[in-house]
This record gives structure tokens, sequence and C-alpha cells, in this order.
């Protein structure tokens, strides 16, 4: 891909798009949006895999496991939303935080989740 060149556009988020990230498999690329969703796309065929909902407020953040089983979510609503991202259930709401959460990252053994306002 050293050309360049435009390989596709992923349209779908009827918002701005905040915040991207890669599966680390490769296979999958998450996108957190302005207008409360998270979507995942198959990276090969630039399909549409599934939308997730349940922020109410912006996604500011994305962010894939070590492993891939899982991504995590933040938006203005003050949590951070854990998803199973092989079926969009979603796992677990995690709060605590007391403003907006902007930033989100897996430690590189997975055991960890780090969040920031």
């Amino acid at each position: 891909m050293a050309s360049g060149q435009l390989l596709r556009t992923l349209e779908g988020h009827t918002d701005w798009v905040r915040s991207v990230a890669f599966a680390p498999d490769g296979r999958l690329l998450a996108s957190g949006g302005r207008d409360w969703t998270v979507r995942l796309w198959d990276v090969q065929t630039g399909q549409l895999v599934r939308t997730l909902k349940g922020h109410g407020y912006p996604v500011f953040s994305v962010a894939f496991s070590p492993d891939g089983r899982l991504l995590a979510s933040v938006s203005d609503y003050k949590t951070v939303r854990l998803w199973d991202a092989a079926s969009g259930q979603l796992v677990r709401t995690l709060e605590g935080h007391t403003d907006w959460v902007r930033s989100v990252a897996f430690a590189p053994d997975g055991r960890l989740l780090a969040s920031g306002a």
C-alpha cells in the first residue's frame, strides 16, 4: 500500500467519527462517532458488520483488547462500555467517572483497562 491511494471510504455514521481502532488480527475496524454509536467494519470488504448502541452521548474513543475478544468504548456519558467483539453484545458498563470520558486503552497483556477524561 505504498502508493498512498485511497482504498475505500466507509460510510454509515450519521455524524462525525471521533475514534477508530483496528482489531489485533486486522480483520475488523471499530469506529466511534458523535451519533452515539460504535460501528464494526470488515476491513477486507468495507462492509458494516454491526452497529453497537447503548451510549447516551457521543463516543469519543474505542480500543480492542490485545486478544481481540473485547472492545471498549467511552463517551460523554461518564461510562466505559465493554462489548464482546464477535457478537456485539454488551458485556459490562463501568461507572465511576465524574465527567466526560475521552480516552481508553488496554494494557499490552489485556489485564488492565485505563480510561481518562
